[in-house]
């Protein structure tokens, strides 16, 4: 099958089935895949136009509905670091994009810098997995969020028997930058956001990947809407591939949602470990093609 936009031709099930295993070992960890759905669109697809990081962020918005509305129907969404998350995301989005039709139009400047992100991505990840500490299961399978009190400074919650707190302006701070990356990588920040906050805030991966995930979708609509119009992009094409977004879609709503249903049963530790290999495999093969 031949897409309109940007001119890929594959597999009419590749797509689905690609976007269904990342966005179910990624719904566990609090992101959707897209950060390893770039690179399997640019290496194996051959999609390398700015169009690319438009049409990840349209996955996001496909794949990510149906696993915020599991973690909320299991009372797993934590809805005030989702809203903060969001909030400090989608301007930097728009600033992400900006650079990107900017400086970052060519996939050979392109590269080093997308490997530079998930190498950084490998390196909060790592911190967490190789620190010798102790194991952590699984929760409770009827675990819930409860809410014990918020202001400016501190919100504090329980879950599984563990009271947690974190700093909502530390991590509006952060998701302002991240959504400038975010923006030009097209991930929408969640797959920096959720290792922050669980390798260095200290928060249960079972209580952040709903919050995080919701956030992705905030700023990926304000993704896909900069990118579709084209502002500053000097007549380039920028919009996404609607028509292969909607086949990533398809893959990524069903592999969020059973990932979502899964995640209650595994212990965060082989979480990490996965997540940390992959972006690092990932990250070192993008270094790599910018000096070959």
């Amino acid at each position: 099958m031949i897409f309109p936009v940007s001119n890929v031709s594959t597999f009419v099930w590749l797509p689905s089935v690609a976007a269904f295993v990342l966005a179910f070992f990624g719904a566990m960890g609090g992101v959707t895949g897209a950060f390893l759905l770039l690179p399997f669109q640019m290496s194996i697809l051959g999609y390398t136009a700015p169009g690319v990081s438009a049409t990840n962020f349209c996955y996001n918005i496909f794949a990510i509905p149906g696993t915020v509305y599991r973690y909320a129907r299991e009372g797993r969404m934590n809805w005030p670091l989702a809203i903060v998350i969001s909030i400090g995301s989608m301007p930097g989005i728009v600033v992400g994009y900006w650079l990107r039709v900017q400086f970052f139009t060519d996939p050979k400047v392109f590269y080093p810098f997308a490997g530079l992100v998930l190498l950084y991505l490998a390196w909060v990840v790592g911190k967490g997995v190789f620190k010798r500490q102790a194991k952590v299961n699984a929760p409770s399978r009827t675990a819930r969020l409860q809410y014990t009190g918020w202001n400016w400074t501190e919100i504090r919650y329980l879950f599984d028997g563990k009271e947690n707190r974190f700093d909502p302006r530390i991590v509006g701070i952060l998701s302002a930058a991240v959504g400038v990356v975010g923006g030009a990588y097209g991930i929408g920040g969640g797959a920096v956001i959720a290792p922050f906050c669980i390798s260095v805030l200290r928060l249960p991966v079972h209580s952040v990947a709903g919050a995080s995930l919701f956030g992705t979708f905030m700023s990926s609509v304000v993704g896909v809407v900069v990118y579709h119009f084209g502002f500053f992009s000097g007549g380039a094409e920028t919009r996404a591939d609607y028509l292969l977004a909607v086949f990533f879609g398809i893959g990524g709503f069903l592999g969020g949602y059973l990932g979502a249903r899964v995640q209650k049963y595994v212990a965060e530790q082989p979480i990490k470990i996965g997540i940390f290999f992959v972006v690092l495999f990932v990250a070192i093969r993008y270094l790599l093609k910018s000096f070959i």
